[in-house]
């Protein structure tokens, strides 16, 4: 049998890692995040979340080393469970990275008129009141042909554009923020919060798991590591993305506030350009974090596109989805007709406009919570050892308190209807496909 070509080492995975996490959320919905929390509510809740998740990255590390397998969640309820748990766990989870794709596509477009005002033209139609132009499109649809491409020939080509992508957007905000330090007054944070403490720290907590994303999906990849990897790499690899990821978003929120008054932001389309164009004075200050986070959008959409077809891939590899779709390349050694349904279906949510950019962290962030406490609880459920317990506790704790604070009806900021009515229309299409296998 032809098996998925092993080329991936510890730089490799640490680029899938970091590089699906951190995306341009720092950049589009900045604004937002200051909406929330105001500049100490999103700093407190970037910090608690990436310390509350380094038990979520130990039992996903123990998890892949037990069992290297690309369908990863689905894989854990599969053994630890039953088989008619991991179905929903993994379309639930497939969810989480398959509608990244679309929303990085559709925030290129974006980016690309911020830079190209004459691209924001050609308004074909609007979705939600947000209008949907010609040229965003094509930008979009050609970059998803781009990656669907890039993907099919092989996972080294992926790995190796990974690498070199994160270590550039790595430098360019370094650089950036060094050369704002000077500008800026710590008078700006005040008002520290938008609102009480409590309130603003829980609101962006809600959507810290969606920005958070990204370091388990090495376990979509763990069966392309090389055959000389050390297994405890995975681990490793987690936690360092989700260190580096953590202290990246919080060195761009301290310097967003610490640049300009946060409230002066809100509303601003692109609140960190803002803040460093208002402190510098110079437009090209702009253009270079601009080109960062162009960087950056092509990184994340590429792991997100590696995630997601390999997780398709697994599904169709044990009969849950059209069986078609577990096959393996014979050249290429790549799930090549998993890639081609990822590509079709970042395509077509490319259509749906600027709209899904904010109300799709809502739903996400609970399908990843919802991926992760799967995993703590089979690992739980497998009987580690004493630390091994200790730390699924602590996981299936946190992950749970996720998951609870976007459906609790009480809790402010829960899930409106509209998030409500995505999540179902998600999982009728989920019962839809399995019922269409069981009758094939």
């Amino acid at each position: 049998m032809t098996t998925l070509a092993r080329k991936l080492g510890l730089s490799h995975y640490f680029s899938l890692a970091w590089g699906t996490m951190v995306g341009v959320g720092w950049l589009v919905v900045m604004d937002d995040w200051l909406k929330r929390g105001g500049p100490a509510g999103g700093l407190i809740a970037f910090a608690i979340g990436g310390v509350a998740l380094l038990p979520v990255a130990y039992v996903y590390g123990q998890l892949i080393k037990l069992m290297p397998d690309a369908a990863g969640e689905v894989a854990y309820v599969e053994r630890a469970f039953s088989p008619g748990l991991s179905y929903p766990t993994g379309w639930i989870m497939l969810l989480t990275y398959l509608i990244v794709c679309p929303w990085e596509a559709i925030a290129i477009g974006r980016i690309s008129g911020y830079l190209v005002p004459a691209l924001n033209s050609i308004e074909l139609y609007r979705v939600g009141g947000s209008p949907v132009y010609l040229p965003h499109l094509v930008i979009g649809l050609a970059f998803t042909a781009v990656f669907t491409a890039m993907n099919y020939r092989g996972i080294q080509l992926s790995a190796t554009f990974q690498n070199w992508a994160a270590a550039v957007v790595l430098a360019l905000i370094a650089g950036v923020i060094l050369l704002g330090v000077p500008h800026g007054s710590a008078a700006n944070f005040v008002p520290a919060f938008n609102g009480s403490p409590f309130v603003s720290v829980l609101l962006m907590l809600q959507v810290v798991p969606y920005f958070m994303t990204g370091f388990e999906s090495i376990s979509k990849s763990s069966e392309e590591a090389t055959a000389e990897f050390d297994a405890a790499g995975f681990g490793r690899a987690m936690v360092l993305a989700i260190g580096v990821g953590t202290v990246f978003y919080l060195l761009v929120i301290a310097s967003v506030s610490y640049l300009a008054p946060w409230q002066s932001l809100l509303g601003e389309r692109f609140a960190t350009a803002a803040a460093f164009e208002h402190a510098v004075g110079h437009r090209w200050v702009v253009n270079v974090i601009m080109g960062a986070a162009l960087v950056s959008l092509l990184k994340i959409m590429n792991g997100t596109f590696v995630a997601s077809s390999r997780l398709i891939f697994a599904l169709g590899r044990r009969g849950l989805v059209n069986e078609r779709v577990g096959r393996i390349h014979p050249v290429n050694r790549t799930p090549s007709t998993a890639i081609l349904w990822t590509g079709a279906a970042t395509a077509a949510g490319v259509f749906l406009g600027g709209a899904i950019l904010v109300p799709v962290t809502e739903v996400a962030a609970v399908t990843v919570a919802l991926g992760w406490l799967s995993a703590c609880a089979s690992y739980l459920r497998l009987g580690p050892s004493s630390r091994g317990r200790a730390m699924a506790i602590a996981g299936v704790g946190v992950t749970g308190i996720m998951v609870l604070m976007k459906v609790l009806p009480f809790v402010p900021g829960h899930f409106s209807r509209y998030e409500w009515l995505a999540l179902a229309i998600w999982c009728l299409i989920g019962w839809a496909v399995k019922n269409r296998v069981k009758a094939g």
